[in-house]
């Protein structure tokens, strides 16, 4: 465009060009706006974190390098200083390249967060399984002796299996009031305590609950031993087994 405006000097003034830049103005300018005053909501609620306050800093930095480039664009600044404008986009162009790259090693290859997904998942079985094995206790006062007793027609539930493999999970009665599920997980928990506007636990999957740290495992089989507590798991009376 630079090029263009430099070779006829009269499309520097075209409309479609003028309103572009003014629009792109007004939106970074609504995004300062709302950046800071996030910036100050949070703090004055006490509840900014170092996390939180980086990714404030990163928009509005954005944001004002949008505004500022713009606004000198609008001004003809760029035009009369060609060389500036180019060593602009250079700097621009690295700095991306540089933020997709750091991007990999921070946040892992697409291989790396699928294999996390599928531990993610893994968990989430397990969790339900644990579920049903304790429903099952208090329905029977008996453990199950394998998966299959657990599935359900009438209310539709049925046994998962692990979605990566395809195979089923493991389960073994140890006792009377203990059990084991196991899985195969690709890598170990990743820990986010701490991590969002709002400092967490230990928190291993976002969305497996507030009981995710009795599911911290490693890489590759890892068994979670569970044992009832009778007084806690009591036994459903007749009308709740009806329902």
């Amino acid at each position: 465009i630079r090029k263009t405006i430099t070779a006829e000097a009269a499309k520097e003034h075209i409309w479609v060009r003028r309103w572009a830049i003014v629009l792109t103005l007004f939106i970074a300018a609504i995004t300062i706006l709302i950046d800071l005053v996030t910036l100050i909501n949070t703090f004055l609620g006490g509840e900014i974190s170092v996390r939180f306050g980086l990714k404030v800093a990163v928009v509005l930095l954005i944001a004002l390098g949008v505004f500022l480039h713009f606004l000198a664009d609008q001004r003809g600044y760029w035009i009369k200083y060609p060389k500036k404008a180019n060593w602009v986009g250079i700097a621009v162009g690295v700095l991306a390249a540089v933020t997709v790259i750091s991007g990999f090693f921070i946040i892992g290859t697409p291989t790396h967060v699928r294999m996390l997904r599928f531990d993610e998942q893994k968990v989430q079985d397990l969790q339900s399984m644990q579920y049903q094995v304790t429903n099952y206790y208090q329905m029977k006062r008996a453990l199950p002796g394998t998966l299959e007793q657990l599935a359900d027609p009438l209310s539709g539930y049925t046994v998962p299996q692990d979605p990566q493999s395809q195979a089923s999970y493991e389960y073994e009665k140890l006792d009377t009031l203990q059990f084991s599920l196991c899985a195969v997980f690709n890598e170990p928990s990743p820990q986010t305590a701490g991590k969002g506007a709002f400092p967490q636990g230990d928190i291993s999957y976002p969305s497996v609950g507030p009981d995710s740290e009795n599911w911290q495992h490693e890489s590759g089989r890892v068994c979670f031993v569970r044992t009832l507590d009778p007084e806690r798991y009591p036994a459903l009376s007749e009308t709740m087994k009806g329902r």
